[in-house]
């Protein structure tokens, strides 16, 4: 290879590396937060009605997958247990916070309602499928030949863990 190529070749390389690593990097601070913070600019809106608007503020989860468990082997079985594997998924619920006005509706000290639902943890599982052939272990007394036996199905149920909370209230101030 000539030198020229070689320098080529290498420059191209360091490039994309660096391009590589520039990405990786912007991208980590928003997936090391987990959710991403979504606020909604109602500004414009207030001082063109001269009036008070709500305020709202949102979240939305990143989803990170994890890694499935690999198939298990059993004995007696010509195929592995869980041949489809469940894929786990991280992320959160999405989270709200709203503060309306309230025009004394409740009496002179409440002057706003609030609702606020912060984003709560979610862990999941996608469904799995573990199946069995028709056919049993080769069998010594047969020759070596496997015998017959029932077909095995089964579907491993998806699984969803999560614990949602949430406050309303009312009160003086937006």
């Amino acid at each position: 290879m000539k030198p020229t190529t070689r320098g080529t070749l290498v420059a191209a390389v360091t490039g994309v590396a660096a391009a590589v690593a520039a990405v990786g990097a912007a991208a980590a601070p928003a997936a090391a937060a987990g959710t991403v913070p979504i606020p909604v600019p109602l500004d414009g809106v207030e001082k063109s009605l001269n009036m008070e608007v709500p305020k709202l503020g949102m979240e939305l989860p990143l989803l990170m997958p994890g890694a499935p468990e690999g198939p298990r082997y059993v004995e007696g079985h010509l195929l592995p247990d869980r041949a489809l594997p469940q894929l786990p998924l991280s992320g959160g619920l999405p989270g709200v916070d709203l503060r309306a006005p309230l025009p004394h509706v409740l009496g002179d000290r409440f002057d706003h309602v609030g609702v606020s639902a912060p984003a709560g943890d979610l862990r999941t599982l996608a469904p799995g499928l573990s199946v069995d052939a028709p056919l049993t272990a080769p069998n010594p007394n047969n020759f070596g030949l496997p015998g017959l036996k029932q077909p095995e199905v089964g579907l491993l149920a998806p699984v969803v863990q999560t614990v949602a909370g949430g406050d309303l209230g009312a009160g003086p101030g937006l």
